[in-house]
């Protein structure tokens, strides 16, 4: 018996995405709960597993734009199959095996067009083909008497198989082996000079949300910096007892989500949100922590932060962490967020504008920590400087609320006790 396998509904909003991994090959072994395939949309990515033991036939290769509920391969039921090969690495849409990025890809035979001729090829729709490896007879052509125009050709490749006008039948596909009629996802120019692929879903809604923050909010930002040798000092005295005790280290980003809470309850207007021509004043505190993953920035949020302790800020931080690279994050997950707070010092930044994470009103960056000669008392001493970025909506919130947030973040965490104690 030949169960379906599908693409999984990823929210109610979502109707399609991409499928970009597939974890086994055509013909392979596979069991129940074993992941199949990664399925990318505008909003998360997330893997759909087997649902009975047997032998798959996959028929949708990566790289291709599906539906929801779309069928996309078949297994067996209790057929046998191909051993998986340990040392196969998932066939992604970003490394097709039919397309090395660092070759050029076998020029096809002579190209015909839909009258037959091959003169009447242009030089550019040539030199697109025998790049890329997509026969300009499968492309819906616009110019003169249909013939394939450069446009066309582009289309052809930025949209994907699906507008091709002659597409393949729905038979089994070997996704991991070479296939001559395919739109490859990643292609290279004849010299390897440059490269081309498609945006992913996730990347486009990126795209599109980092544009919309930037075109409706009066955005403005506001620094200040802050001495971090007191945090330094309490993870130094306590951090070992702190994991030994709760599985997770100590760091510095649930003091900031703390600190950013308190200050939060004392100005609220930064804890607000524009909806139309209302001002919308949130009382609870779910606190958006922005991750870094190969395939872009995620910010899952952590909720009711007010009520949780640091250890339980830091293990719901690292589990968002390890699971948003992991392509594991639910929909849910993202959504609802107040404020954002994004950790550009990781990878070095000295300082930065942080974008809005729209509708949010506020975003505060942290950045990364320098010793730094500072006066204190008359005298130049050296201290642990981090630099404090708050990108906020100027519509809703005034710079005196800006300034004062920033303030009241900074004394928190130079004088954490309070913090620990709650008070």
């Amino acid at each position: 018996m030949a169960v379906d396998v599908k693409i999984p509904p990823s929210g109610e909003s979502i109707t399609g995405g991409l499928l970009s991994t597939w974890f086994v090959k055509n013909g392979d072994a596979v069991r129940k709960g074993q992941p199949l395939f990664s399925f990318e949309t505008d909003k998360v990515t997330s893997e759909a597993t087997a649902e009975v033991d047997g032998r798959i036939t996959i028929k949708v290769p990566a790289g291709t734009e599906v539906l929801i509920g779309q069928v996309v391969a078949a297994i067996e039921a209790g057929a046998a199959g191909n051993a998986p090969s340990p040392a196969a690495a998932p066939v992604a849409t970003t490394t097709p095996a039919s397309v090395p990025v660092a070759k050029v890809a076998p020029a096809p035979a002579p190209i015909a067009s839909k009258s037959g001729s091959a003169a009447e090829i242009s030089p550019a729709v040539r030199r697109i083909a025998e790049e890329s490896g997509l026969d300009p007879a499968a492309v819906q052509g616009t110019g003169k008497a249909g013939r394939v125009t450069k446009g066309d050709m582009l289309v052809a490749l930025a949209v994907g198989a699906s507008i091709a006008k002659a597409s393949a039948p729905s038979a089994p596909v070997d996704a991991s082996a070479p296939a001559s009629s395919a739109v490859p996802a990643v292609i290279p120019s004849r010299d390897g000079r440059i490269t081309r692929r498609k945006m992913s879903p996730l990347r486009k809604k990126i795209a599109e949300r980092l544009v919309q923050a930037k075109s409706e909010a009066a955005m403005l930002t506001t620094f200040n910096e802050v001495n971090m040798a007191p945090v330094m000092e309490l993870r130094k005295r306590h951090g070992e007892e702190f994991l030994k005790k709760h599985g997770v280290k100590l760091g510095f980003m649930s003091f900031f989500v703390k600190a950013a809470v308190r200050a939060l309850k004392e100005i609220p207007q930064v804890n607000a949100q524009l909806d139309g021509e209302e001002i919308v004043e949130n009382n609870f505190y779910d606190v958006g922590v922005a991750v870094g993953t190969d395939k872009g920035l995620m910010v899952p949020v952590v909720r009711d932060c007010d009520r949780l302790t640091f250890a339980g800020i830091e293990k719901a931080i690292v589990d968002f962490g390890k699971r948003a690279r992991d392509g594991k994050i639910q929909l849910p997950e993202l959504q609802g967020g107040v404020f954002t707070i994004s950790n550009g010092g990781i990878y070095g930044s000295m300082l930065s504008t942080p974008i809005l994470n729209h509708p949010q009103a506020a975003i505060m960056g942290l950045h990364n920590i320098v010793e730094r000669p500072v006066v204190e008392n008359g005298q130049i001493i050296i201290r642990p400087i981090m630099y404090l970025a708050l990108s906020y909506d100027h519509r809703i919130i005034d710079g005196k609320e800006a300034v004062t947030f920033l303030v009241k973040v900074k004394q928190a965490i130079e004088d954490p006790q309070p913090l620990l104690f709650g008070i």
